[in-house]
């Protein structure tokens, strides 16, 4: 019997233990700043000359440490391996491959502090923040080793007197699985244990930002058992790796996690057919959104207010589900406009290994003079309420910032911009605030805030995004509770942490006897 999932709980920093268990973390992390790590292709170490080199986001100065570089030639072995290990690895057992899942999980729970200070280190999160990518990807470790149980066996079709029919999911093949960096941990674990589970053999290529976090989980799936060639990991250029991969005529399918405009690239360039190639690439992508909270008249004022701080600037609002447009209606604008600006002035910038800390660094320069850009427009635009400092002297930091009275098709209400920007526009009532809210061309999450339950049914049925929230903020989906994924220009579609998200990385076989 598959013991039941429950989602691994975030830390209660107030508690002195898990406090001292933190620091502890951001030791350990310190201990081996600045070291070297290898690529991993068919079980075999290598190293190369060229590095990708991971700054602290937070004091650029600091090597994270260094990683070796693949190019076509080592990125063709590795696909080689991959193709390989696939003849045995696609027969073995899924007990034994959840088990695998279940191992990791257990020791990275026993790491968790420092693969959280590592995430702080690398990624410029807060402790709350790292935190809760670390348990995010247990989480994927623990319900995808469940969710691959209850599919071994596939599902019941009908049989006739002398004819016994199944109806069982097998593994595609190779997958490249392309991870992001704001959830360095969580969505890269998550994605490629989903592919590995189901019985096919990945090369990973992390995003260049964050490339160690990726490096460490690879050494942990290595000593929870994973055969060699299962998972090959080749950080590399995007332009000659990234592109490679994705033309190859080995590679059956594309998980990727990034922006729109790279999510598309590869999904044109996956749609053509390589010589030798004997399937259609399927393509399972998350591509970023442009999330509203939508403040109805009859609502808890101060819930909204509260909703959209968290949404917008957690993480300095370097999510694909982050609040970066509040819309409201006109009765209750200046109120709920008023006590964000308050409540965003309270807000604590620095550095994110100190525990206070609310808002690290974005995660590098261009992110930086990207976001501060549209500040300058934001200012052109609307009414500038608080923030549009940035300092980037020592790390990457931008003020979080409250643009008012934009027009709903302005840039700042239409572009996603991935840092700590929202934008407030004012509707005449809710039907209008819908409307607004669903005139982008994304459709990941959105919130609601309202005690008008008329109101509540409409947006369930009407405001078009993949996670819709009533009642609170627009971020936060907990792997098994909240699938998560987006319509439209946010991605395929695909629900990651959701009942039918393994189903994406295996194909269906039909298997008619008659006796």
């Amino acid at each position: 019997m598959v013991q039941p999932y429950r989602h691994e709980p975030f830390t209660d920093f107030t508690l002195e233990e898990n406090r001292q268990g933190f620091l502890q973390g951001l030791k350990t992390v310190e201990s081996y700043l600045g070291q070297n790590y290898d690529l991993l292709i068919g079980g075999e170490r290598i190293s190369t000359e060229d590095k990708i080199v991971s700054y602290n986001p937070a004091n650029k100065e600091e090597v994270i440490g260094r990683v070796s570089k693949a190019n076509k030639e080592l990125a063709e072995k590795a696909m080689q391996a991959a193709v390989e290990a696939f003849k045995t690895w696609r027969k073995t057992k899924p007990e034994v491959r959840a088990d695998i899942l279940f191992k990791a999980a257990a020791i990275i729970r026993r790491r968790k502090h420092e693969f959280s200070a590592l995430l702080t280190k690398e990624a410029g999160k807060p402790w709350r923040e790292a935190d809760a990518d670390t348990a995010e990807g247990i989480d994927f470790l623990e319900y995808y080793g469940r969710q691959m149980l209850s599919l071994k066996d596939g599902v019941p079709v009908q049989s006739r007197p002398n004819e016994h029919n199944r109806y069982n999911y097998i593994p595609l093949g190779v997958g490249i699985i392309i991870s992001p960096w704001n959830f360095p941990f969580a969505i890269m674990c998550g994605t490629t244990v989903a592919a590995i589970v189901t019985g096919n053999t990945v090369l990973l290529k992390p995003a260049s930002t964050t490339p160690i976090i990726a490096a460490k989980f690879v050494e942990v799936m290595e000593e929870a058992g994973l055969p060699k060639g299962v998972l090959n990991f080749v950080p590399g250029s995007g332009a000659e790796v990234g592109d490679y991969l994705v033309d190859h005529k080995d590679t059956r399918f594309i998980s990727f996690t990034g922006s729109r405009d790279v999510g598309l690239r590869i999904f044109e360039r996956s749609s053509k057919i390589s010589e030798g190639q004997i399937w259609m690439k399927r393509l399972i992508a998350e591509m970023g959104g442009k999330d509203t909270i939508v403040v109805d008249a009859e609502a808890d004022l101060e819930l909204a207010a509260q909703s959209i701080v968290a949404s917008a600037f957690g993480f300095s609002g370097q999510k694909c589900s982050a609040c970066s447009r509040a819309v409201i209606v006109e009765s209750v604008y200046d109120q709920v406009l008023n006590r964000v600006v308050e409540l965003t002035k309270e807000l604590t910038v620095g550095n994110p290994a100190e525990q206070g800390t609310f808002m690290g660094p974005v995660i590098d320069g261009s992110a930086y003079n990207k976001i501060m850009e549209y500040i300058e427009i934001g200012k052109n635009e609307g009414r500038l309420m608080t923030g549009g400092e940035g300092d980037n002297s020592k790390g990457f930091f931008i003020q979080p910032t409250v643009i008012a009275d934009l027009d709903p098709k302005a840039r700042i209400m239409q572009e996603e911009i991935f840092g700590p920007v929202v934008g407030f526009c004012k509707a005449k009532n809710f039907d209008e605030a819908l409307e607004i809210a669903n005139n982008t061309e994304y459709g990941l999450t959105g919130a609601v805030i309202s005690n008008n339950r008329a109101h509540i049914d409409q947006a369930i049925e009407d405001f078009h995004v993949g996670n819709l929230y009533i009642n609170r903020g627009c971020t936060g989906a907990v792997v098994g509770y909240q699938p998560f994924g987006g319509f439209n220009m946010s991605g395929t579609d695909s629900k990651a942490g959701g009942p039918d998200y393994l189903l994406l990385h295996m194909q269906a076989k039909t298997t008619s006897e008659l006796y």
